[in-house]
């Protein structure tokens, strides 16, 4: 329903702007910044592989990284051997080095940790200094995030999986997350993003909208950037190379609104949402359709483990 409600809000902002010529930032009461850090995904399994991909990125103009930790293989059971800990070390590690300790480097544990192993990986992962952890636990299990932040000093941030501001309002007044991360996709959009954003202001939280999906969804997560105080970063996994270079330039008429320069994007100053959508080009890709699945991953045991 919430998704449903926030493809139609982003619409609806974008019509309302173009009707005015004014961005979506201006009628959101104006912009507080003319640029936003992003920061681009890293894969693998390897730790030789990841850090390969994190030199590439940091050549490629990005300021920070995140890279998911228990990667595929190295799922956590509920109580688990420290061999698997030392897993996700190594790649962090290997990441770490090879990008030196000034490029932030988040790390996204994804829910497949339980509240038992989160809290000896987040301690173990504070010799590297990320720039924050993600998701320790399952948004079903948010009471544990006060047993992880009370064995580390690594932000913690959480919320692509929380889809109104009642979703977020516990989790703002139990106090122990840091970052929040909404997705205008699947939290109604606009409108109801902008409230949950200001909402954690008010808790001296700050706000790194998730947006691993398309130019549109990162279209309008720049513009609640731009008005918001408390934004800090903003996920792009599809990346900005590839918005320009691959993906984006089937569903953008002009895709070069989100140029990267030394980490930032620069706040689209057309109209609207700031991009014009090549309605043509998502026509034929509706009518080829998809048929997208969740991977599924299985602990040693046989039993189903988040993804």
């Amino acid at each position: 329903l919430m998704s449903a409600i926030g493809g139609i809000d982003m619409a609806l902002w974008d019509i309302k702007g173009k009707a005015h010529d004014r961005p979506v930032y201006d009628l959101l009461g104006g912009a507080v910044r003319d640029r936003v850090q992003v920061y681009a995904w890293i894969g693998g399994n390897a730790p030789a592989e990841m850090a390969q991909a994190a030199r590439d990125k940091v050549a490629a103009g990005y300021s920070a990284l995140k890279m998911v930790g228990p990667a595929d293989g190295g799922q956590l059971r509920f109580i688990d051997t420290f061999a698997k800990i030392e897993a996700v070390v190594a790649q962090v590690a290997a990441v770490r080095a090879a990008i030196g300790p000034n490029i932030g480097l988040g790390v996204d544990f994804h829910g497949v940790t339980h509240k038992g192993m989160a809290k000896v990986l987040a301690k173990e992962l504070e010799p590297f200094h990320p720039l924050f952890i993600e998701e320790p636990v399952l948004p079903e299990n948010n009471e544990a995030l006060r047993d992880i932040a009370q064995h580390t000093t690594i932000p913690i941030a959480t919320g692509e999986r929380l889809y109104s501001r009642w979703d977020f309002k516990q989790l703002l007044q139990d106090g122990y997350v840091d970052i929040i991360q909404p997705d205008v996709v699947h939290a109604g959009g606009i409108s109801e993003v902008s409230k949950i954003a200001a909402m954690a202001e008010a808790y001296d939280v700050a706000l790194a909208p998730h947006c691993p999906l398309g130019p549109v969804a990162l279209a309008a997560s720049i513009q609640i950037d731009a008005a918001m105080p408390n934004a800090f970063i903003q996920e792009q996994v599809v990346g900005v190379d590839d918005l320009i270079n691959g993906l984006g330039m089937k569903y953008l008429v002009a895709p070069t609104e989100f140029s990267l320069r030394a980490g930032y994007v620069s706040i689209p100053t057309g109209a609207g949402l700031g991009i014009t959508v090549n309605e043509e080009a998502v026509r034929a890709a509706a009518a080829i359709g998809h048929r997208w699945r969740v991977p599924q991953c299985r602990n040693e045991d046989g039993t189903v483990s988040e993804w």
